[in-house]
């Protein structure tokens, strides 16, 4: 019977703190569906990236333009150990010395289900020139090259994306570049064409590009001199690779920019023989990126659901202190189940409307369910408002975070500090212990803390 009598006195006393303690074990409790959502939200993408992938994959993909440069073949003479000579035939390649490319992208969204693919047609002009042959570098005599066999060669990503005939005009000679190239060890595929090389003097080209492909655009700054020009009708461009735009410029729906590399900004040689080189890690360009990742931002909102969730809950501690009103447990968790709840419709509504209208409809329903649930437990129109006002003012807050990426942690910072503070403000005055509830009244004219007097 004492113990019974211990346990009892020790609940009565410390009935807050027990209350906070399985407050916070329910907070924890509630996290264990986000982890089902967030699963969720990275299948949805998932299925995203499939379905993007299936489109180009049929359209055509990424493309990367990678050259024209020259393949000289060449005999080589090796002598062996028997004292005999024997003849090999290797290759030199050999980078221009000028090379300007323009590109026109003519830019589309391609739906397929409920998602956008970024797709573009492009017009593009390839135009250089060899201003000499650096057979003496080489250490390749002009008589052992074999030249009727000399090809320029450039290579295309996905080749499917080619739209017509390639034409190139080489020292104002109008020939085809057709599919495949002699020597693999720099090119698995390409186009490649036979051409008359002037051995004396200089060797011109211009060739005209219809490609298509789909979310980027890249080149590899093969001269010794690269410069190009891109414009498009898309207005999120995002430059990419290993260099950027000298100059750039976005409108409102469209874009265009300017690169012009130099030849000590790579690290690969104009000419080489037999090796090859690893040119394509040098290649930069652009990406019609999508404006809005609603998946992403839904997956950011998810991990602050521990902060809509404990901050609720806490709402809720301190309503239940001060009105004097009791919260069941089984209360908590259908409003925790409600906080869970929103993101779920936050990610099946923003694939259809897009994250803000979303956001911002999820919001208000959940705002508005457990506004009106603090209503219906405290019975007090007066304490449901300000707790309602309070819920909107955190989901907005939230919003702004997942917004201002850049200034995430500084917002973030200052608003918890905010927080906490304007919850310890309110603490103050609140008699955890219950001290005030034990301590006896004291009699009118009685000693502090001792007996009262006898009269």
């Amino acid at each position: 019977m004492q113990t019974e009598q211990i346990i009892l006195s020790f609940g009565e006393r410390n009935k807050v703190l027990i209350k906070g303690l399985a407050v916070g074990a329910l907070t924890l409790i509630i996290l264990i569906p986000t982890v089902f959502v967030a699963n969720l939200i990275q299948e949805r993408e998932n299925r995203q990236t499939e379905v993007i992938n299936e489109v180009c994959s049929k359209w055509a993909e990424g493309q990367t333009i990678t050259g024209p440069l020259l393949m000289l073949p060449y005999k080589d003479y090796v002598k062996t150990t028997d004292g005999k000579v024997t003849e090999t035939i290797k290759t030199a390649y050999v980078l221009p010395d000028e090379l300007y490319i323009n590109g026109d992208m003519q830019a589309k969204e391609k739906k397929r289900s409920l998602y956008s693919v970024a797709l573009y047609h492009s017009d593009i002009t390839i135009s250089g020139k060899f201003s000499s042959l650096p057979l003496a570098a080489l250490q390749v005599a002009p008589e052992s090259v074999i030249w009727q066999d000399a090809r320029i060669v450039m290579n295309v990503a996905d080749v499917r994306g080619i739209e017509d005939q390639v034409h190139m005009s080489w020292n104002n000679s109008k020939q085809n570049l057709d599919a495949g190239v002699p020597d693999n060890k720099l090119m698995d595929e390409g186009l490649s064409a036979v051409v008359a090389i002037d051995q004396q003097g200089v060797n011109s080209f211009s060739i005209q590009l219809n490609l298509r492909g789909s979310k980027q655009l890249y080149f590899t700054p093969v001269g010794k001199i690269t410069e190009v020009d891109i414009k498009a009708n898309w207005k999120y461009p995002a430059y990419d690779g290993q260099y950027l735009p000298a100059t750039s410029e976005t409108t409102d729906n469209s874009f265009k920019a300017h690169w012009k590399i130099l030849p000590l900004s790579h690290t690969y040689p104009q000419f080489w023989k037999d090796n090859a080189q690893d040119i394509k890690k040098a290649a930069f360009g652009v990406k019609l990126i999508q404006p809005v990742d609603g998946y992403a931002k839904t997956n950011r909102s998810v991990k602050y659901a521990i902060l809509f969730i404990a901050l609720t809950f806490t709402f809720f501690f301190f309503l239940e202190i001060l009105q004097k009103r009791q919260v069941h447990p089984l209360q908590y968790i259908l409003v925790g189940i409600a906080l869970t709840i929103f993101y779920a419709l936050l990610l099946s509504i923003s694939e259809y409307t897009g994250f803000n209208i979303a956001y911002l409809i999820a919001s208000i329903a959940t705002v508005s369910l457990i506004g009106l649930y603090a209503w219906s437990m405290f019975k007090s129109a007066k304490t449901a408002a300000g707790f309602t006002c309070t819920l909107s003012a955190l989901y907005t807050y939230i919003f702004i975070l997942i917004q201002s990426e850049d200034y995430a942690l500084l917002f973030g910072s200052i608003g918890l500090f905010v927080i906490i503070a304007i919850i310890m403000y309110y603490s103050r005055r609140i008699d955890w212990y219950g001290v005030s509830r034990n301590t006896p009244a004291q009699l009118p004219g009685s000693n502090a803390g001792g007996p009262a007097l006898s009269e």
